[in-house]
Parts: C-alpha cells; structure tokens; sequence
C-alpha cells in the first residue's frame, strides 16, 4: 500500500516519538547537525535540503505511530474502508455494508460514533514510556490529499493546473496545525497524484523552517510531492515499510504496523496478521545497524482503547531496550553494519555493540570484523561479569556466551555484546 490516506476531513493521527532528552543543549558540538536560527532558507530544493536535521530524531530511534480515525468505527478491512468503499467500489467492502448497515448509510454516519468513550490520555503515556520512552515528543500526520474533496476533484478535473484546493483548504490547515499545536514532527502523506509544485510545498517548508514556532526543532518527512520522496524533504521515508540492503547517506525510517495487514484497528484482524516480537525487535536492529529509525504502528479502537495485543508487542519492545537500550538510543552506525545477517552492529563513543540475533552453536560467537587490541573488553548487557574471548585463528573473535540456562539470560532473543578497545 503506498500510503495512507484516511480521505476528506481532518483527522489527526499522533506520531510519538521516542527521544533521549527534551532539547539540545545551546552549545550544540556537530554543526552538521544543528540549526542555525540566523540561516534564511529560500522555498526550492537545494536551499531546503541543505538544512541539517535537528539532532534529537536521529538520537531516537524508536517511536510510535498511533492510526485513529472514523475508520476505526467500522473497523473492517483497513483504514482505506472509505476509499475501497466508494472510491474502488471493492465487492467485498460493499457487501460489508449491505450486510451490517442500513441502505441510505455514508461514511460521515460513522462519525457520531467515534465515540473515544475509553480514551485515557495519560494511560497511552505510560504505555509509550514503558515501551521505551525516554521522553516523548509528539508528531502530527497531515495527508496534503482528500478522495472526495469537491475542490480537490475539481483541480484533478484541471490536470492540476489550478490550486483551489491547496489554497482553500491545504496550506492553511498546514499553517494552522504548526501554529496551533506546534508538533515536533510533521509526517506528511498524500502528495502522489502531483508535483510538489501544486502544493506548494516549498514555500510552507521555507516558512517552517525561517519563521514558524517550531523552526528550530521541527523535523519532517519526505512527502512532498510525486517527485519528491527518497529525494527531497527532511529524514526520508521512500515507501511504507522500506528497509534498504546497505547503509543510506540519508536519515531514513523505517514505518511498519504490528497488523501487518492494516494501520487502523480492525475487527476481522487474525493472530496470523499480528507481527511477532521477535520480528519487531529484528527489525529495529536491523533498522538501527543502518542509520535508521524504526516508528512501529498501533490502531486504537473507536473507544481509544489500545487492544492487548498492541499492548503486549509494545511492552515486549520496552523489556528488550530496558536491557539493550545502550546499544540503540543515541547510537550511530559502525564501519560494518552486519555479518551473515545474524549480528548488527552499532556503535557510540568508543564502545561497539554487536547485537545477535540468533544464538550461536555451542555457545561460540564468531565476529569477524572487530579487530582486537591489548585493552579489549567484552560483556554481554544485562550480565554483570565479563565474557571469555579469544582471537580467532582466521580473523577476529570468538566470544564465549554464558552458560546459563534460557530463563536465566537476560532476554528472550537478540542479546548484546559489547566490545570496548576494538578496532
């Protein structure tokens, strides 16, 4: 699916992310990733991209993206019910409603019904602190696109060559949501039927980044335009769940759900669509070892309740990086990213993480590309004493893992070792 647009009205969809610390301190030490508040962007590409994305996104990580609508109502299918419905006319979506609802029913019936009768806001808090919140910033989705905006049809009529709906509706909106609610983050979507030219893109973010409220610490997405994604923008997205081979030049993110099948809840969900713990925490090793942050997606009912499931996989994530969490807040990617798609490394200061995924035969852990030196030290987190190693005879190291029984080791999968005084 290429995005996920929720269709006319506004519906905003928290993104929270997960930092180390509030703000950077004023005597920031890496220019390159700093902003400077003399600096005057002017609105096209070149002068945009040239601004360095402020640092606490990268020190983050991990966030979550929370998918909550009036699609939640209906709650079948995905958080497209709308679009499947009346846009692509799907059988199965209209035979959905022909079985369950009156015939003279529209999408803005739901409304009324998005009730968030159970919606506890500090209780979402507590959940996204034990999933690993140092802090939380928070983050706001905005789908520059509407399906079935009258004025928004009427320029697609235009071939795009009038901007009644960028004028009318799009840009202030953009402009009131900053000013108004002042996210850190704005995860923009929707841009793929036009250029960034139609909607004027660059001139909000010149706005954004000259003279709004959050100038200085806003960080955005690469949706911008039909031109622009894995191009332009601040940390790039590319597409839905995108995961690259080797290590990007470029912050990046990987989004994905813990329904595999849908963003927003839904009530036909199956334990086969849910995504293991194992897989998330992979993931965001994985996603980590190459420069990027991992935004895991959770769908509340139309109550506002976050279902056990969620819950669960998200307090799995929380256990792991209670543990591990040395080895991904504020880390940056090492010389090698990985070895035989088992071990990722990481690295911050003068310490290496080799996270491993599955455990070695016979409790040996070969690592290849760490060189030893006469200061090396090993240690596995969550355990107190050091590890026993040795130089391998063909290269690198071999670590000796604890002999401890599964119960005993301090998580489940994905244990790290880390290295000081390697090369």
């Amino acid at each position: 699916m290429r995005s996920r647009v929720v269709g006319a009205g506004l519906l905003l969809l928290l993104q929270l992310v997960l930092v180390l610390g509030a703000v950077r301190p004023p005597g920031c030490t890496d220019p390159r990733r700093c902003t400077d508040p003399a600096r005057r962007y002017t609105p096209d590409w070149p002068s945009l991209d040239s601004r360095p994305l402020p640092a606490w996104f990268d020190e983050a990580k991990f966030g979550v993206f929370v998918h909550w609508g009036v699609f939640s109502v209906p709650a079948w299918g995905s958080e497209w019910f709308w679009w499947h419905w009346q846009g692509a006319k799907l059988p199965q979506y209209e035979n959905f409603m022909k079985e369950n609802y009156p015939p003279d029913f529209s999408y803005a019936d739901f409304g009324p019904r998005f009730t968030a009768h159970f919606f506890h806001p500090d209780s979402w808090a507590d959940l996204f602190k034990a999933a690993g919140a140092k802090d939380i910033r928070y983050g706001l989705y905005h789908s520059l696109l509407e399906w079935f905006h009258p004025l928004y049809l009427r320029d697609k009529e235009n071939g795009f060559k009038t901007q009644s709906f960028v004028h009318a509706k799009t840009m202030p909106e953009l402009y009131d949501l900053v000013n108004r609610y002042k996210p850190d983050l704005i995860w923009s979507d929707g841009e793929w039927e036009c250029p960034d030219t139609y909607w004027n893109s660059t001139g909000f973010l010149a706005w954004l980044y000259n003279d709004s409220p959050v100038k200085d610490e806003v960080v955005v997405n690469d949706r911008w335009g039909q031109n622009c994604s894995c191009h332009h923008g601040g940390y790039y997205n590319c597409k839905d769940k995108f995961q690259p081979e080797t290590l990007p030049h470029h912050k990046w993110e990987m989004c994905t759900s813990i329904d595999q099948r849908s963003w927003g809840y839904r009530r036909d969900m199956e334990m086969a669509d849910i995504a293991s713990t194992s897989t998330i925490i992979s993931q965001l090793v994985q996603t980590v070892s190459l420069g990027g942050n991992y935004l895991l997606n959770v769908g509340p009912t139309k109550d506002g309740l976050i279902v056990p499931i969620f819950q669960e996989r998200l307090l799995a994530v929380g256990k792991w990086l209670s543990i591990n969490g040395e080895a991904i807040y504020a880390s940056k990617p090492w010389r090698v990213q990985s070895e035989n798609s088992s071990v990722w490394y990481t690295s911050k200061g003068l310490a290496v993480y080799a996270i491993v995924l599955h455990w070695p035969e016979y409790g040996i852990l070969r690592l290849i590309s760490p060189i030893a030196t006469s200061t090396t030290e090993v240690t596995m987190l969550g355990i107190q004493n050091d590890l026993k190693w040795s130089l391998n005879p063909d290269k690198g190291l071999l670590v000796f893992l604890p002999e401890l029984p599964p119960s005993a080791l301090p998580t489940e999968f994905a244990w790290t070792i880390k290295l000081t005084g390697v090369k």
